[in-house]
């Protein structure tokens, strides 16, 4: 088969490994950004050019979008979609776990456990929200924060307050949340591929930090889902509509969480913890579509 895996940056370990693991099962595989393709649409005849040249005879696309080209990405996306050609994540589903708002409400409408969350763009009702929350301390997200990027712990209402006006002054979109204390700075991310959980980690944040991101320091361990854990993980993929996805869950007192569910999660991190070959599993799904002729069934809208 030939595979094109977008990403603006062959070198990274994510694309570098999914790479390997095509090309060590007999696929040809290239990497293409995505931000150097145009998009030709004309009557019945949708066409990708890439570096002057047309791209064609594609079977399988592995979509590694970035959250601040993620418009333009999944432009690129939906047009191979158009040409019948297989995404392992659909440009919708990737639209659709992007923004944090919106999946937090897809969750709620499928009975997914969530923290207490509050969406707000009235500054004034912030004291009233906070006791709603169960009081401070709370974390206020940025809508449009990765990685750990924008997430404030506000660990008394005055702090709160300040926070929120501050954000409402650059007249920023935000989340507030309840703080899950009992998770103690760790959450848990399941890799999801194909409606299976492929690995999963412990994520512990650094001392004295309660994001657990390991961009922010924190470290990582194997871990083994409880039964409840791998259904949440399973269920938020699945809601998410994302063949490949990261979960991310905290443990509290009344069970686990969702955080966020990420359409192109990392691989680095769950392959040395888990000492498990999650690129190869990537493949090996996109080879279980070869055998229904790899024809994407979705309309990209």
């Amino acid at each position: 088969m030939k595979i094109v895996i977008l990403s603006r940056n062959g070198k990274l370990y994510s694309t570098r490994r999914l790479k390997e693991a095509a090309e060590k099962r007999g696929h040809k595989c290239l990497v293409i950004d995505h931000l150097k393709c145009s998009i030709i649409g004309e009557h019945n005849n949708p066409r990708i050019i890439y570096n002057g040249e047309e791209l064609t005879d594609v079977d399988a696309v592995i979509p590694r979008i970035g959250a601040s080209v993620t418009f333009y990405g999944t432009a690129v996306v939906r047009q191979f979609e158009m040409q019948k050609v297989f995404s392992v994540n659909s440009s919708i589903s990737i639209v659709r776990s992007r923004d944090k708002l919106r999946s937090l409400q897809i969750f709620s409408r499928h009975d997914i456990g969530i923290p207490k969350t509050v969406f707000t763009k009235n500054p004034k009702s912030i004291e009233p929200l906070i006791k709603e929350l169960g009081g401070a301390p709370i974390v206020i997200k940025l809508l449009e924060g990765t990685q750990g990027i924008g997430v404030v712990l506000a660990e008394t209402k005055k702090a709160a307050k300040s926070v929120v006006e501050a954000f409402h002054g650059l007249n920023a979109n935000m989340l507030i949340q309840e703080f899950i204390e009992e998770a103690g700075g760790a959450d848990i991310r399941a890799f999801v591929v194909n409606g299976k959980v492929v690995g999963a980690m412990k994520r512990q944040g650094a001392e004295g930090e309660f994001r657990s991101n390991l961009h922010r320091g924190g470290s990582a361990s194997m871990v083994r889902l409880t039964k409840s854990q791998r259904a949440l993980a399973l269920a938020a993929a699945k809601a998410m509509g994302l063949e490949m996805a990261g979960v991310d869950m905290l443990e509290s007192a009344r069970g686990p969480l969702v955080l966020e569910v990420n359409s192109s999660p990392g691989l680095e991190g769950i392959e040395k913890a888990t000492g498990k070959d999650i690129a190869g599993e990537v493949i090996k799904y996109i080879e279980s579509r070869a055998t229904k002729g790899l024809k994407s069934d979705r309309v990209g809208a």
